[in-house]
């Protein structure tokens, strides 16, 4: 790679530094050097230079605007006669630097609208950008996000985690809710990777299915445990589309209805005795745990009784596997195949 020497006066220096467009101006100043240190690699002599080497002639400049996060950079960019320089800086028809444009990216991704995306860049890099403009940028987005969906998954998957949230979309039409469908994964190495999204109107078993087909479709295969919240038409799905599998009913999400169906001043408590069951060695040792929570709260807390009652069973499927492969009954060992995947749902 070519290094450049770039050179500043004492007197330039300070006067950059001393104004609040001094950095900007002062990156403008290091870019422009280095745009004529490559003209000269690119024409293997200096301006006003006699060699044998010569590979063109220097024929003027053009001024050209760099959109940077200091602000507007304008660089003298130097041409030849014919045409051949092609400075590193600016890649073809681009006038954004990377940074900033995935920066825009990023905001629109997480919700910000168009609008207010140009009010951002303009209050912070000095130049607005029109909503087109990021519109047109976000596209880009398109094409990365089509691959990654659509990407082929090789290799078996034990365990499947899937839910749902619902987010603002904006079609042709109004901004209306929909529901983003999510799965992903735990390969037999360990690895977890998330495998895929939808969208759909509703979450539905209707939805759900296609999405669970699409997965398939994709790869996924050699499924065991699918790990998901009681959503009525979410585990018709799994039971249609993966026969075979145990459902596990996701803890967290059963703590989340234990707080709901407790009062106020019992919820820690609630809480606190909902972890020790989850966290049990064994079925036997839950269902004692089980049993001391229900007299607890049997007064205090009865919906919340209630709502343990009803869904014990179903998370408690994790019982079924294995602890280590090499220690099946050894709860000494600091990481084993259940508590792996309690952290892995929790």
């Amino acid at each position: 790679m070519a290094q450049f020497d770039v050179t500043l006066s004492d007197t330039l220096v300070p006067s950059l530094l001393q104004r609040p467009e001094g950095l900007r101006d002062l990156i403008a100043e290091v870019l422009n050097q280095v745009l004529q240190a490559q003209l000269t690699e690119h024409l293997g002599a200096d301006r006003h230079e006699r060699s044998e080497d010569r590979a063109g002639y220097r024929n003027g400049y053009r001024e050209r605007t760099l959109y940077t996060r200091v602000g507007p950079l304008t660089l003298r960019v130097p041409q030849t006669r014919d045409g051949s320089f092609a400075p590193e800086i600016f890649e073809r028809y681009r006038r954004n630097e990377q940074a900033l444009v995935l920066a825009l990216m990023e905001m629109v991704v997480n919700g910000v609208s168009t609008r207010k995306v140009a009010r951002i860049t303009e209050e912070l890099c000095g130049t607005s950008f029109s909503k087109s403009t990021v519109s047109r940028l976000a596209t880009g987005l398109d094409v990365r996000v089509r691959a990654f969906l659509d990407r082929k998954l090789e290799g078996g998957y034990p365990f499947v985690i899937v839910d749902a949230l619902f987010t603002k979309v904006r079609g042709d039409g109004p901004v209306v809710s929909k529901a983003l469908l999510i799965a992903s994964g735990i390969r037999k190495d360990g690895h977890r990777e998330v495998l895929g999204l939808a969208i759909g109107d509703a979450e539905s078993a209707s939805t759900w299915s296609d999405f669970f087909r699409s997965l398939k479709r994709r790869g996924v295969d050699g499924v065991d445990f699918v790990i998901s919240d009681d959503h009525a038409g979410l585990v018709d799905a799994i039971a249609k589309n993966f026969s075979g599998a145990t459902w596990q009913r996701c803890q967290v999400h059963v703590m989340r209805n234990l707080l709901g169906q407790a009062p106020a001043r019992e919820r820690a408590a609630v809480l606190e005795a909902a972890k020790l069951i989850f966290a049990s060695a064994d079925l036997a040792e839950a269902r004692r745990r089980h049993g001391e929570f229900a007299e607890r709260f049997a007064k205090t807390a009865p919906k919340a009784v209630a709502c343990m009652d009803e869904a014990f069973d179903d998370t408690m499927a994790v019982m079924e596997l294995p602890l280590s492969p090499d220690s099946p009954d050894d709860f000494s060992q600091p990481m084993h195949f259940r508590s792996d995947f309690a952290i892995i749902y929790t």
